[in-house]
């Protein structure tokens, strides 16, 4: 057994904490066998190879009982870049539990356990459903929205260095006057008709006028500015921070991506280029 999950990009601007995308970028884990003892067989610097591994942990959050086994896990998702790994981690998690213990759980369940271990539904919605997602929380009520992404390139730069997202969200303030939460709340409504109908250049200024969280995370990521200025230089709708960074994403017309491809490694930044798809599946389990 396979379980397949994608990476996420989440925020897109004034989305923040309820809008996210599924890309084409994946964790895997496979189920090999059982053992006396868990073992995760894993080449990702860092994590544990036992049953501390977040995956194993939030499996046995859910069916506390399940038999250990041993299990791969390969990823192509950088680690603590802003493109929802440890959200993948998570529902895979959820999903281990609920293949080894038969707990037959369906999405609304699964989606509704993710968001209260991650605290938010930005990255695990579209994690599990795949597409573009909005969704809210409000006390214990969650709802949420998969539609289509609009036709569209998208390229990411990726930096060599990490940012915590507990790192990034100190750089938050506290608190934001009723005329800024108004005039904030106006742009991410825009911006979401924008994305829903297809409007990629008003979305576009709407995404780049976030004012809930890139303005005051913006200086973290240093190559931030000169990228936004050569992706509109290059004819991109929209530059933004990936979830809580560093990564940042572009989003421009498809024809356009081996020119605004070009033009960013002109700039010779430390770190990759990478350009996505959508990945319309989201989370899923293979034979």
């Amino acid at each position: 057994m396979k379980i397949k999950v994608p990476a996420t990009s989440a925020n897109l601007g004034p989305g923040f904490d309820s809008v996210g995308i599924a890309l084409n970028s994946y964790l895997e884990i496979s189920v090999l066998k059982e053992s006396k003892e868990w073992f995760i067989e894993h080449d990702l610097e860092g994590l544990p190879h036992d049953q501390t591994n977040l995956l194993i942990q939030i499996a046995l959050k859910i069916a506390p009982n399940i038999q250990a086994h041993h299990i791969k896990m390969t990823s192509d998702i950088p680690l603590a870049r802003g493109l929802g790994l440890s959200s993948s981690v998570i529902v895979a998690g959820i999903e281990l539990a609920n293949q080894l213990a038969k707990l037959d759980l369906d999405a609304e369940r699964k989606f509704t356990i993710a968001t209260q271990i991650e605290g938010h539904p930005d990255n695990v919605a579209p994690a599990i459903f795949g597409g573009l997602v909005i969704a809210s929380q409000l006390d214990n009520q969650l709802d949420y929205v998969k539609a289509d992404f609009p036709d569209a390139g998208l390229l990411a730069f990726i930096p060599d260095y990490q940012l915590k997202t507990s790192h990034s969200r100190e750089a938050l303030p506290k608190h934001l006057s009723y005329k800024q939460a108004v005039s904030a709340s106006s742009i991410a409504n825009l911006a979401i008709a924008a994305l829903l109908t297809g409007d990629l250049k008003k979305a576009g200024r709407a995404i780049e006028n976030d004012q809930f969280h890139e303005v005051y995370r913006q200086r973290l990521v240093k190559e931030f500015q000169q990228i936004k200025q050569m992706a509109k230089i290059s004819g991109a709708y929209a530059t933004y921070l990936s979830g809580a960074g560093p990564t940042v994403m572009m989003i421009c017309p498809k024809e356009g991506l081996d020119l605004l491809h070009e033009n960013l490694e002109n700039l010779q930044m430390q770190g990759s280029l990478r350009v996505f798809e959508i990945d319309n599946q989201g989370m899923q389990v293979l034979a």
